[in-house]
Formats: C-alpha cells, structure tokens, sequence
C-alpha cells in the first residue's frame, strides 16, 4: 500500500494541529522527496546517523521529532548540514518533522505515550490555562518510593535517571512530567502539587530549584523520553495507509 506524499504530510499536520504551534522550527515537511510513499522509517532526530540508515532500508520518506531549520541556527548549508542534506536530495527521501505538535498530542505525543508506558493517568495540564502548552500532571498507578520510580522507568528507557532528590523520600503518588529539555517547568510542576517532576535534561539550576521546592526531580534523557511519539505516528500512518513502517534507534546517551 502506499500514500501521496502531499496527503501524507497534510493529514498528519492537521492530526496534530501543527499550526496551532509557535515553534522552533517548521512542522511539517521540510524536503521534498518522491512522489508516493510506500516504506516510512522514524527516528527521533534526522541526523547523518539515522539518514543513511534510513536510506539503507530503502525508505520513500523519513518522519522525525527533531528535523531541520532551528531558529538561531547558522542559515548556510555547509559541513553535516550539507551532507544530511544531499544525501536526502540525492535518493529522493522526503523528510517530515513535527516537533511541538508531536510533544503536545493527547494519544500519540511523546507526554502521553510516555505516561502510557509506564501506567501513569494524566489528571490534567502542567499548563491548565494554555490548551497548546506540553506537559502533564498525573498519578501514579500505585504509591512507590522514588527509587523504586527510578528503576520502573531505567527498565522503560534502558539508561540510569539522575536522580535529584527534594527532600523526605517517602512514597509518591503525585507526577509531573514534561519529555525533552522542559526541566525550566519545574517551578509549575511544584505549584500544580507534584511530588516528582520528571523530564528529559537538567541544567545546573534545577539542582537547586528541586531542593528548595521540595519536590524529587528525574532527568531521564532528552533522547530516551521522546522515542515513543514518533514510533507511534509511524504506526499510526502505517495502519492508516498500509505502510511499511520501521523505527530506528540512533543511540544517544543525552
């Protein structure tokens, strides 16, 4: 089975309502490759890694998290820009990414497939007054201790959590979450009354941030906390259309 590649890439962008975003980068298509899509490979980032990979299992198109084109990013195309791109233009591969969008959807987002992995029910917005702002409040499907949450979700990503503790480690019931780089949210996730704060980075003040809120902090890495959004798009479109989807995992250990 197969799809156009223009009712490809505006179907997903009106599922995720992509231009509802004010991003950093552009949602949607970003190379123009063949015509007809038949074999989509995912990934979370369109690195030179995951391109030839991509094209290796002969792939008609490649949808990721984190595509190309950043604000503030040197505009000439040169070194591995140069080469990502060529290599894309060169065997006709389409590239497609949705960044915010993907983050941000309430079934196949990387937050809500994040929570699905791991059993945990969303009870309401990190941002309750901002319908396009990510992240989620929630609970745990059962009090545990914080080390105990740590090894659930080491066993989910297959990497350690750096783990910045708040305090008092008694049992938790009461999560936020936020995948990528959203450690900047911690304070709103200590004002919607959350025990623990999980997120993909962490920078030098959430250390202090976590400590003097109270409130345990679980960096699980940028990479690891957004490999399920894609993954499910991918099948979402492979069970839309009948494509051959495959998900290739470039490790990263950030």
């Amino acid at each position: 089975m197969s799809v156009s590649r223009q009712e490809w890439v505006q179907e997903l962008a009106t599922l995720l309502n992509a231009t509802r975003f004010k991003d950093y980068c552009p949602n949607g298509l970003q190379v123009e490759g063949r015509a007809t899509v038949q074999h989509l490979v995912t990934g979370v980032t369109a690195s030179e890694a995951l391109i030839e990979a991509a094209l290796a299992q002969g792939a008609d198109a490649l949808l990721v998290h984190h595509g190309f084109f950043w604000k503030g990013e040197s505009p000439v195309i040169t070194g591995p820009k140069k080469r990502r791109l060529s290599r894309l233009l060169a065997a006709d591969v389409s590239l497609a990414a949705f960044h915010l969008p993907l983050d941000h959807h309430d079934t196949l987002g990387n937050n809500a497939q994040w929570a699905a992995r791991l059993g945990w029910r969303k009870t309401h917005a990190l941002f309750p007054h901002d319908p396009w702002a990510v992240g989620d409040v929630g609970v745990l499907p059962m009090a545990m201790t914080v080390a105990d949450l740590c090894a659930q979700i080491e066993r989910l990503t297959q990497r350690p959590v750096q783990w910045i503790s708040g305090g008092a480690e008694t049992p938790v019931t009461r999560v936020a979450w936020c995948t990528g780089a959203a450690q900047g949210f911690i304070e709103q996730a200590a004002e919607q009354g959350a025990q623990v704060y999980v997120s993909g980075e962490i920078s030098e003040p959430t250390v202090h941030a976590a400590r003097e809120w109270g409130m345990h902090y679980l960096a699980v890495g940028h990479h690891a906390s957004e490999r399920y959004g894609v993954q499910a798009l991918g099948d979402w479109c492979a069970q839309r259309w009948g494509l051959q989807h495959t998900f290739i995992d470039i490790d990263n250990p950030v």
